[in-house]
C-alpha cells in the first residue's frame, strides 16, 4: 500500500508541473489588462508602471513563471489584484464552505444512489426497476437552480423549517451550520444520486451474471450475503472511479447552487476571479483544484485495493 501511494505521488509531480505551466500560459492570453482597471479611472501611467514592477509583469514570461512557481512551492500563491488579500487566505476562507457542502451532497448521493442501484439491479425489469430508473432520469434532468428555488419555496417560505440562504460556520453553531447547508446539499445530491444509481445498477447487473455468483448461490448462501459481500464489492470498482470524479467536480462546479443559496463558496470565487481577470487568484485556484483531483485519484486507487483483494498483487 505504501509503495502504491509513493508511486502515485511521484507520478503526480509532472502532472502538477504541466498544469501549472498551462494555467500560467493560458491566462496570459486573456483579453484586456487588469492593471488598467486597478489604476482607477485616471489610469495614471506612473501608477500602472508601479503595479507592473510590483507584480513582476515587466519581466519575461519564463521569469514570471519561475517567480510564481518558486513562491507557490513555499505556500505563497501571490496577492489578489482586486482585493489585495493573499490568495492563500482567500482560498482558505472559501474552500471549507464548498468542501463541507460537497461532503454532505456526496453523502446523500451515495446513500440514495447506491441503495437504489442495488435494488434496481436485483429486481431487474420489474416495476421497482422501472420506478427507480424514472426517478434517476428525473434527478438528472431537473436543473439544480430550479430545484433549489422549489425547495426554498417549500421548506423555507411555506413550512419555515430551514433558512432560505446564508451560511453559518461550523465553529459557531453545528445545528445552524447543518440547517444552512441541508437544502443545497439535497439539491446537489439528487443529481449525483441519479448518476450513481445508473452506474451502480449497470455494474451490479453485470456482476450478478458472473459464474462465481451462481456458485455462491448454489452453495446455499443467503441472498443478502451474496449481494452485499460478493457482488457489491466487485461492482463498486467503477462506482468509486465515478464518485471521485463527481466529488472533484463538486469542489469546482457548485457555482449555481452557491449562487441560489448565497453561499460564500469556492465555486463562486473561481467564476469571479476569471471575469475580473484576477491572475493570481485564477492561478492559485486552478492549482489547488488540480491538487484536489490528484488526491481524489490517489484515494480511489487506495479504495480499489481495500475493496478488491485481487488488485493487491
Amino acid at each position: 500500500m505504501v509503495e502504491l501511494i509513493c508511486k502515485r505521488l511521484l507520478l503526480a509531480i509532472p502532472t502538477l508541473l504541466l498544469v501549472s505551466i498551462m494555467v500560467f500560459s493560458l491566462q496570459k492570453l486573456l483579453p484586456g489588462d487588469p492593471l488598467v482597471a486597478m489604476a482607477g479611472e485616471e489610469r495614471d501611467p506612473a501608477v500602472i508602471a508601479q503595479l507592473r514592477a510590483e507584480y513582476h509583469l515587466n519581466d519575461p514570461i519564463p521569469a514570471q513563471y519561475f517567480y510564481w512557481i518558486s513562491n507557490a512551492l513555499r505556500g505563497d500563491l501571490g496577492v489578489s489584484l482586486r482585493t489585495k488579500e493573499p490568495v492563500t487566505r482567500l482560498i482558505a476562507s472559501k474552500l471549507p464552505v464548498t468542501l463541507e457542502l460537497s461532503l454532505l451532497a456526496m453523502t446523500v448521493a451515495l446513500l440514495v444512489g447506491i441503495s437504489m442501484g442495488i435494488v434496481a439491479a436485483v429486481r431487474k425489469d420489474s416495476w421497482v426497476d422501472h420506478t427507480t430508473n424514472f426517478v434517476a432520469l428525473s434527478g438528472i434532468s431537473v436543473p439544480h437552480f430550479w430545484l433549489g428555488i422549489l425547495l426554498i419555496l417549500l421548506f423555507s417560505v411555506h413550512l419555515q423549517w430551514l433558512p432560505a440562504s446564508g451560511y453559518v460556520p461550523l465553529s459557531e453553531s453545528i445545528p445552524q451550520n447543518l440547517k444552512t447547508l441541508l437544502l443545497p446539499a439535497l439539491v446537489l445530491g439528487t443529481g449525483l444520486a441519479a448518476t450513481l444509481m445508473r452506474h451502480t445498477r449497470a455494474s451490479m447487473i453485470a456482476v450478478l451474471k458472473a459464474d462465481y455468483i451462481r456458485t455462491a448461490r448454489a452453495k446455499g448462501l443467503l441472498p443478502k450475503r451474496v449481494i452485499l459481500k460478493h457482488a457489491l464489492r466487485n461492482a463498486l470498482v467503477p462506482v468509486i472511479t465515478l464518485t471521485t470524479l463527481l466529488f472533484g467536480e463538486l469542489l469546482g462546479g457548485a457555482v449555481l447552487t452557491e449562487q441560489v443559496f448565497t453561499l460564500p463558496g469556492f465555486g463562486k470565487m473561481i467564476v469571479d476571479s476569471v471575469f475580473n481577470r484576477d491572475y493570481a487568484v485564477v492561478q492559485g485556484v486552478v492549482l489547488v483544484t488540480a491538487i484536489g483531483f490528484l488526491l481524489l485519484n490517489l484515494l480511489a486507487d487506495v479504495l480499489y485495493v481495500l475493496i478488491n483483494p485481487k488488485m493487491r498483487g
